[in-house]
């Protein structure tokens, strides 16, 4: 996965006015106790943010 489509997939997922600041302020524990934003900015692949953000925001199979 590239780093524009996991913007893309979470803008679907949380709406064009909020996916950002979610991104921004919500810590994941998944990701060792980083938001989404800063797991990318120090190298974890978009592929595991996904995952993580995929289990935090309970979404459906149809969107892992």
């Amino acid at each position: 996965m590239r780093h524009t489509e996991f913007w893309a997939r979470l803008e679907r997922a949380l709406g064009a006015g909020y996916y950002e600041v979610w991104a921004d302020q919500f810590v994941m524990a998944d990701l060792g106790g980083r938001t989404a934003r800063e797991a990318l900015d120090t190298g974890v692949p978009p592929k595991e943010v996904w995952a993580a953000v995929w289990s935090a925001l309970g979404l459906p199979a149809s969107e892992k």
